[in-house]
C-alpha cells in the first residue's frame, strides 16, 4: 500500500518556522514508521532528523507524535495509522521540548528536572547482610515506575506543562521519584521533599490522565503521581505529630 507521511520540518539554520513535508512511500500494513522513516532518510531526503537506537521499544529515543498522539515511532506499525490507500500519516516532534530540527527535540530541561529528584537509591539503613533484603509485596511496590524508559511522551501530552504551568517539574519526573519513594530499601520520601513538595513539584497535576493513556510501557503514571502527594501528606502528618 501507498501512505502519505506529512512530516513537520524545520531546519533552525535556513528556517524561520516549521512547515509541513509530504513523502509518499510504499509500504506494507505491518512495518513500521520507523522504518518508513529511515526509508526517506535513505532514499528521498538525507537532512530528514530524528533519533533513533535500539529499535524494539526500549530505549524510549524515538517518541514523537504520530497522527497527534504521542508513540514510539519503533513500536508504530503502519495498520495502527493507516487504514486505506494513500492515507496521510503526519508525525511531528514531541511538544513542551524545544525543537532542534526535524522530529528531534531538545531534552535539556526534562533531564534537568529528572536528575533533581535524586533518580538514584539513597540507603535507608546499612544492610545487616551482603544483600538488603525485600518481601515480594516490598518488590511490588516500585514495580510500575522502574518500567519508565524516559522517552517523554508524558511529558509532551501533560496538558499541565504545555498550558499552564512550564515549570512543571513533569509526570516522567515524578515516576522516576516513586521508583524510589516506594522502595524500603530507600529513604524514601524525605531527601526528594525539596523538589516533589514545592509548587512546581507534583501538586500542580490534574488528573487528564493524558500520561497515562500515551504512555508506550503502560505504566499507570497518574497513578503513580496520586499515590506520591499521599505519601507526601502522610509524611508531613507523621513528622508535625512527631514535633
Amino acid at each position: 500500500m501507498n501512505i502519505i507521511l506529512r512530516i513537520l520540518r524545520y531546519n533552525p539554520q535556513t528556517d524561520r518556522a516549521s512547515q509541513f513535508q509530504d513523502f509518499s512511500v510504499t509500504v506494507e500494513p505491518t512495518d513500521r514508521i520507523l522504518d518508513t522513516l529511515m526509508f526517506i532518510k535513505r532514499n528521498l531526503d538525507g537532512t530528514l532528523s530524528f533519533r533513533k537506537s535500539c529499535g524494539h521499544g526500549i530505549c524510549g529515543s524515538d517518541s514523537m507524535i504520530i497522527n497527534g498522539v504521542e508513540r514510539l515511532a519503533c513500536k508504530t506499525l503502519v495498520h495502527d495509522v493507516a487504514e486505506e490507500e494513500n492515507a496521510v500519516v503526519t508525525v511531528k516532534p514531541l511538544k513542551s521540548l524545544p525543537v532542534q530540527r526535524d522530529l528531534m527535540v531538545d531534552y535539556g530541561v526534562f533531564f534537568e528536572a529528572y536528575r533533581e529528584v535524586k533518580p538514584f537509591l539513597i540507603p535507608a539503613k546499612q544492610a545487616e547482610r551482603a544483600e538488603n533484603i525485600q518481601t515480594p509485596a516490598e518488590r511490588d511496590r516500585f514495580d510500575d515506575p522502574t518500567k519508565c524508559i524516559l522517552c517523554a511522551s508524558c511529558h509532551s501530552a501533560c496538558p499541565v506543562v504545555a498550558d499552564q504551568n512550564v515549570d512543571f517539574i513533569g509526570p516522567a519526573t515524578v515516576v522516576q521519584a516513586a521508583r524510589f519513594v516506594f522502595d524500603s530499601r530507600d529513604e524514601g520520601i524525605k531527601p526528594r521533599l525539596v523538589v516533589l513538595d514545592k509548587p512546581n513539584g507534583v501538586w500542580p497535576c490534574e488528573n487528564h490522565f493524558e500520561c497515562t493513556r500515551v504512555c508506550p510501557r503502560g505504566i499507570k503514571v497518574t497513578k503513580n503521581i496520586n499515590l506520591t502527594k499521599r505519601a507526601i501528606k502522610t509524611f508531613k502528618e507523621k513528622t508535625n505529630k512527631d514535633t
